[in-house]
């Protein structure tokens, strides 16, 4: 197991800038209804990650919030203008993949083949060189060991892949839970979803489904306390569906899925708007950097 970076005591830093991300991919292509909806029959289903993701990106203009948009490179062949969009408002275009297997379903040649397919759909329709890559479902963990490997191979510098918890769908708990080189002496760090530790627990605390079905007020003490107490950057994410109250409903998806996906989606963007004003953010390459700067002087 790679050893994380000791926390530095003492006073919190000032200019702390969180990483705001968006995983972009469809409302048919979650991981709750992969069982129910058949990839073959995604294109003849109702589009709504133009519509939804154009309206966060009038929203990040609003508020003044540069942000990474982890896309699928199914989404970016298909849409190409959002995706200059994306680019030309100043954000960052990363890499979710093709269309949003978890890393664990496939081989390491698959995996290749996948990434690769994805940030060439993503270059040629956004125009930017992509670098970051954000694995579906954050399905990086012990049964993929040759994933970061890959990843360096092909020239990304950093992933967001891996959550440092317990979890039915994902989860690799005894991940750091801050950046780390998953390979010695590489240049790809790995820099895991935000979690926050009290009382001897370890919880997750960067967004998604956690941050539209809690109060807001866990999630306002959760980020203030990796800010403050460990002095480290917020990674947060959620999904373009995830504001989207027009969106179908998937009647014949099991309950558990259908709760996971649709509780609180009518207040969202309320909370989004709340936390984007309470706390700095920026796009994750940036962040990226920083965490960089940092593991290099504790190698040191």
């Amino acid at each position: 197991m790679v050893a994380e970076m000791p926390l530095v005591k003492g006073p919190p830093k000032t200019g702390l800038v969180n990483a705001f991300s968006v995983d972009v991919e469809d409302w048919f292509q979650v991981g709750a209804f992969e069982k129910v909806i058949d990839p073959a029959d995604w294109d003849s289903l109702v589009c709504r990650v133009d519509v939804n993701t154009n309206r966060l990106l009038d929203m990040c203009a609003e508020l003044g919030v540069k942000a990474t948009f982890f896309t699928l490179g199914w989404v970016a062949a298909r849409h190409p203008a959002l995706m200059r969009r994306i680019v030309e408002q100043g954000h960052e275009l990363a890499s979710h993949g093709w269309a949003h297997a978890r890393v664990f379903t496939m081989d390491a040649a698959g995996f290749a083949r996948d990434i690769g397919d994805a940030r060439k759909a993503l270059e040629d329709a956004g125009g930017a060189r992509v670098i970051g890559y954000r694995a579906p479902s954050f399905s990086i963990d012990t049964r993929t060991p040759w994933a970061h490997e890959i990843l360096g191979e092909q020239g990304y510098l950093y992933s967001s892949s891996v959550a440092p918890i317990a979890h039915d769908h994902y989860g690799w708990r005894e991940a750091p839970r801050f950046a780390f080189r998953p390979m010695a002496g590489a240049d790809l760090i790995e820099i895991p979803v935000t979690t926050v530790e009290a009382m001897g627990r370890r919880m997750a605390a960067g967004g998604g489904g956690f941050f539209r079905v809690l109060p807001y007020a866990f999630s306002q003490w959760a980020m203030r306390r990796v800010n403050i107490q460990d002095e480290r950057p917020i990674i947060f994410y959620f999904h373009p569906w995830e504001v989207d109250t027009q969106q179908p409903r998937v009647a014949h998806a099991p309950l558990k899925s259908r709760l996971r996906h649709y509780t609180n989606i009518d207040g969202m963007e309320t909370k989004l708007r709340r936390m984007l004003k309470e706390f700095a953010w920026g796009r994750m390459d940036n962040v990226a950097a920083t965490e960089v700067l940092r593991l290099v002087e504790f190698e040191r």
